[in-house]
């Protein structure tokens, strides 16, 4: 049974270029959680690896034998921070646990350099020239993009898409909970392997379907907690 006067410790991994406040709706129990978020860091360099960053990351964790949640690439690096340090449970949402969930797309995409093409200046940008657009539409995309897209800076931008595309992962963690969307557009369901699946959810579904993702942390948390 969970301690009276223990909180369990849970850190939020935000994904890709967002911040924390990706995670404003998700809710657990003050009584029995301690919630803590990891902010991006900015990588030393272009050719900085995944496992020195993750180390890196890894000393803002400040409690023993953690719960790690990451979304979207967060999850990626939650698995990486999990080889570094103890931690109790690893839960992804829209992400990704093997090399073999990555789409073939993706993948073509890395090996062709073709996100190349495409600068992360550009989505650093996007924002600032949202007062141009004519379309409402692209208008609250910009919005949405510059309340939550909060990690813009190019040097990170750059590295963080080089280290989605190139990861290595070929081995399961037994303490992994997968939570996924089933209309995911980056990570098709297809796919994903071993996940309790969310009907509907989009990648973005942290914002979307928090509700249902509430439930679902506080079940698979407090489950091996009895």
């Amino acid at each position: 049974m969970l301690s009276k006067t223990n909180k369990i410790s849970v850190y939020f991994v935000p994904g890709l270029a967002t911040g924390t406040r990706i995670f404003e709706n998700i809710k657990l129990p003050e009584n029995i959680f301690e919630i803590h978020f990891l902010e991006w860091l900015i990588p030393e360099s272009y050719n900085e690896s995944l496992e020195h960053y993750a180390k890196r990351m890894s000393k803002n964790i400040t409690h023993q034998n953690p719960i790690l949640i990451g979304v979207s690439f967060g999850g990626i690096l939650a698995q990486e921070i999990s080889k570094i340090i103890p931690v109790k449970k690893i839960i992804l949402i829209s992400s990704i646990k093997h090399q073999n969930e990555m789409p073939k797309r993706l993948n073509w995409t890395f090996k062709t350099r073709f996100y190349k093409l495409f600068p992360s200046k550009t989505v650093s940008k996007f924002n600032k020239d949202s007062k141009y657009f004519i379309n409402d539409s692209i208008k609250k995309k910009a919005q949405l993009i510059d309340k939550y897209f909060q990690a813009k800076d190019e040097k990170y931008l750059n590295w963080a898409i080089f280290n989605v595309l190139n990861w290595k992962q070929n081995i399961y963690f037994e303490n992994l909970i997968h939570i996924h969307g089933s209309d995911d557009q980056i990570f098709p369901i297809k796919y994903i392997q071993n996940c309790i699946v969310i009907e509907g959810g989009k990648h973005e579904m942290i914002l979307t379907k928090s509700k249902k993702i509430n439930i679902i942390l506080q079940k698979v948390i407090l489950n091996d907690e009895d």
